[in-house]
């Protein structure tokens, strides 16, 4: 799945109360768990980075994850053409190793 723009729509975490998301602690992981098999998980952890979403659970990553990868990678001018540009890689790869096997 390509690069989706207006991806709230196609987030799984839309028909979950945003009171789950937005926890402390263990339950934390349960927000995380949402995340797991979102077809937009990348998507929204660019959100979460490029707008340094402070409360909550954004793409899989807790708002201390978050805080502790903009730290390792201060220079990120963009999160989303950095995960739009890795997302695209793996695909691109995935299609390659896919056809590879089937020949």
């Amino acid at each position: 799945m390509s690069w989706v723009v207006d991806w709230t729509k196609h987030a799984v975490c839309r028909k979950t109360d945003p009171d789950e998301l937005f926890v402390q602690g263990a339950a934390q992981n349960r927000a995380k768990a949402v995340c797991s098999g979102c077809p937009v998980r990348a998507e929204c952890l660019a959100y979460g980075l490029d707008n340094r979403v402070e409360f909550g659970v954004w793409g899989g990553m807790t708002e201390r994850e978050r805080r502790a990868l903009l730290r390792r990678r201060p220079t990120v001018a963009s999160w989303q053409r950095l995960l739009q540009t890795a997302k695209a890689e793996y695909e691109k790869r995935s299609v390659r190793s896919s056809t590879s096997r089937i020949a």
